[in-house]
């Protein structure tokens, strides 16, 4: 996903120039893909399978996937990561893992997601390799300024809104959230209570998309609320 270091010893100019080209097109194509990520919770699973539901939220449009497992061995995270990562691939839709670097590496997701009390982003960095896409979690401009100084290819920003998925999530206020989008050169999503009833209230912030989490996953049919979500998501950025 990324081409760094375009321009680098024995490169002519026409081949610094088409990597420098591939890499403003691989970059806008990540921002694109970032309107409306899903981050899966099997919480929500009920009689269906997680694999079912994610199949629902790409029939519904989601652009992003984000597999978030808290209480699965390794062994059985990767195998589920698998899985769900050959889904993603067939919607042509990006897969990272939360937080689980090894796993990650292991089964050859698209990249990885992880928070500030994760694994330093530099260091993910390298382990991960150039072509890996990176997802910071910050709620400061100062974390956001340094994330991306370590590589980080996007952030996640919040919680924008009062949430109940995690129980450590610190309210982000909006002006601050504004002020990250404009510190940094990187992708901004918002994450964090966010609803169709509310998404329209960060018009303006400077994200490029949303990361929700019960807006897809916890709805009774989960398709359609994706496809709604989307909607306004794509009016509330200006799509």
């Amino acid at each position: 996903m990324r081409s760094d270091n375009a321009i680098s010893a024995g490169m002519t100019l026409a081949d610094a120039c088409a990597a420098g080209i591939r890499n403003i097109q691989e970059k806008k194509e990540l921002k694109d893909s970032l309107l409306l990520y899903a981050v899966t919770d099997r919480r929500w699973t009920g009689e269906e399978t997680l694999y079912q539901q994610v199949e629902d939220a790409l029939k519904g449009g989601a652009t992003f996937v984000q597999l978030r497992e808290k209480n699965l061995g390794d062994a059985e995270m990767e195998q589920e990561a698998r899985e769900i990562a050959a889904l993603c691939h067939r919607y042509h839709v990006p897969f990272v893992v939360n937080d689980n670097v090894e796993v990650a590496k292991n089964m050859g997701a698209d990249g990885v997601h992880v928070g500030q009390s994760d694994m330093e982003a530099g260091d993910v960095r390298a382990l991960l390799g150039p072509n890996a896409i990176l997802g910071v979690s910050a709620s400061t401009v100062e974390q956001a300024v340094l994330a991306e100084k370590r590589g980080a290819d996007y952030l996640g920003v919040g919680a924008v809104f009062p949430t109940g998925s995690k129980d450590d999530a610190v309210e982000v206020p909006h002006e601050t959230l504004k002020a990250i989008c404009e510190a940094v050169s990187i992708p901004v999503i918002a994450i964090g209570g966010i609803s169709a009833d509310n998404v329209h209230e960060l018009s303006g912030t400077g994200i490029c998309g949303i990361a929700v989490i019960s807006a897809i996953f916890g709805q009774k049919d989960i398709q359609k609320a994706t496809e709604d979500l989307r909607k306004k998501t794509e009016e509330m950025v200006g799509k």
